[in-house]
């Protein structure tokens, strides 16, 4: 309890499943928490459950924003600059898992995969980092998934989004060596979420959104020195 005391953390997707329980999480431990999302009702409800959760301790901030539109997340940025100060901890964890066939033909599904899951981490990250590489020190977060290990004959698109992620975060953890700012990726197995609500994987449990939040918080808790690059959480 209390190890991330006064850290500042912006956790995207916030809305609703991993990155509610992400924000919570990180609650819990002493942080001050954004959530980002598009949906500010979603936001705000969750705003009051923190609050509630943490007897209204630390600072809670909503701020709708849509990730694939880079001058959204640079506008996020600055407000919570300005509101707050600087960011700690930054969770890429907002994602978009439609249709992923190449032979579906769904043109703006993919692009919509591509925006959100590739350029809104993207667009997260050029946002924070250089305030976090002047600081010496701060901590990136991308969620992807074990689809960005694995693809099946339905995850083709959103496989390859995931992909990229990965090769982000492992890209980004040799960038950022010896600057005092770390990269972790997550790769979460099926989690029960309104996003798998449609999956037919029916021969194991599926995760709990906390299974995820308790490996970034994890995660982010170690010592300066350590870096966490890569954890996958898969169920039994």
């Amino acid at each position: 309890m209390n190890k991330l005391q006064g850290k500042i953390a912006v956790v995207t997707g916030a809305s609703t499943g991993i990155g509610a329980t992400i924000a919570k999480e990180l609650a819990m431990e002493g942080a001050h928490i954004v959530l980002v999302a598009r949906r500010l009702d979603k936001l705000n409800k969750v705003k009051s459950e923190i609050t509630e959760l943490t007897n209204n301790k630390g600072n809670v901030m909503a701020v709708q924003t849509d990730i694939s539109d880079k001058n959204d997340v640079y506008q996020l940025a600055k407000k919570v600059q300005a509101e707050l100060g600087n960011v700690d901890i930054f969770v890429n964890n907002a994602g978009q898992m439609l249709a992923g066939t190449v032979r579906s033909g769904k043109v703006e599904e993919w692009e919509a995969m591509v925006d959100v899951n590739i350029k809104g981490v993207l667009y997260g990250i050029d946002a924070v980092l250089p305030s976090m590489l002047s600081r010496s020190t701060g901590h990136l977060i991308n969620v992807a998934s074990v689809s960005g290990l694995e693809v099946t004959k339905t995850s083709t698109v959103y496989s390859a989004t995931k992909h990229a992620v990965r090769a982000i975060s492992m890209g980004l953890e040799k960038e950022l060596a010896r600057t005092g700012v770390r990269m972790t990726n997550i790769s979460p197995g099926m989690v029960d979420t309104d996003l798998s609500s449609n999956n037919t994987w029916n021969d194991r449990k599926m995760l709990e959104t906390k299974d995820i939040a308790k490996a970034v918080v994890y995660a982010v808790t170690q010592p300066d020195y350590v870096n966490v690059n890569e954890v996958t959480v898969r169920p039994v």
